[in-house]
């Protein structure tokens, strides 16, 4: 299945990829370090996504909180959000220091910001939901902004602990029902889940059940596409990578017709 030509701008994490490489002292390996990679969505050039994004029609905002060089790694899902989400910030996170444009886009009153993180791990008093009343934050001019940390689990653990200014933030926590059922729908895997994954649970918490749908599937379409150049699939059987493209072209077009 061929890709269209014309490509969206970069976004966020593009940027900040490119941010990360420039003060790099050395160059980053990872698995697989001699496959020629695209350089936006890190996937190899043979199997790359750049000309199948689309941007969803979303009332959601993202702030990633990337660990050090979470943001170089091919593997990173995080990215996959700012693919299809316009409005998507990343920064890299720091123990010491705090990027100035963090606190801003935290205390800025067209957001209301909310960290996604197991309500298990909140600070004494820290309010903890399970859900996200859109209608009420629209009605106050508020768009919510959700904060992902984006590393391993540990690193996400130490993120969260080590960063005072989330403390006084509200959690949207999933409980085991939830996941249970996302679980479900996605498939079993061997892995837990990723950042875009857990993306998709906020898109469906807010109510935005088609965006969580269309993330859900590039998120599988990225999946795919990294197994085959990682030659974990046979390089001749496309039919999957091109069904899930096509998946999500028909998507994306049923969708923007429904809110035509």
């Amino acid at each position: 299945m061929s890709l269209p030509v014309q490509l969206l701008p970069e976004h966020a994490v593009h940027r900040l990829y490119q941010y990360r490489k420039s003060i790099s002292t050395r160059p980053f390996t990872a698995r697989g370090k001699s496959l020629k990679r695209c350089g936006q969505c890190l996937l190899s050039e043979r199997y790359c996504t750049c000309g199948a994004r689309a941007l969803l029609n979303s009332n959601a905002a993202f702030l990633l909180l990337m660990y050090d060089d979470e943001v170089l790694k091919p593997t990173n899902s995080g990215r996959l959000i700012a693919d299809l989400v316009p409005d998507t910030h990343a920064f890299l996170w720091s123990r010491t220091e705090v990027a100035p444009e963090v606190l801003a886009l935290l205390s800025d009153p067209r957001y209301q910001p909310f960290v996604v993180f197991p309500g298990e791990y909140a600070t004494e008093g820290q309010q903890v939901l399970g859900e996200i009343d859109s209608q009420s934050l629209f009605a106050l001019g508020k768009r919510p902004l959700f904060v992902m940390l984006d590393g391993s689990w540990r690193e996400a653990v130490k993120m969260f602990r080590k960063s005072p200014y989330l403390a006084g933030l509200p959690l949207l926590s999933f409980d085991a029902a939830t996941v249970a059922r996302y679980a479900l729908r996605k498939g079993q895997r061997d892995f837990q889940f990723g950042t875009a994954e857990v993306a998709a649970m906020v898109l469906q918490a807010m109510g935005e059940g088609d965006n969580a749908e269309a993330l859900g599937i590039w998120f599988d379409l990225f999946i795919e596409c990294s197994l085959l150049g990682r030659s974990r699939r046979p390089s001749t059987d496309m039919s999957v990578r091109d069904g899930l493209l096509q998946r999500f072209a028909d998507h994306m077009a049923l969708v923007s017709t429904e809110k035509d």
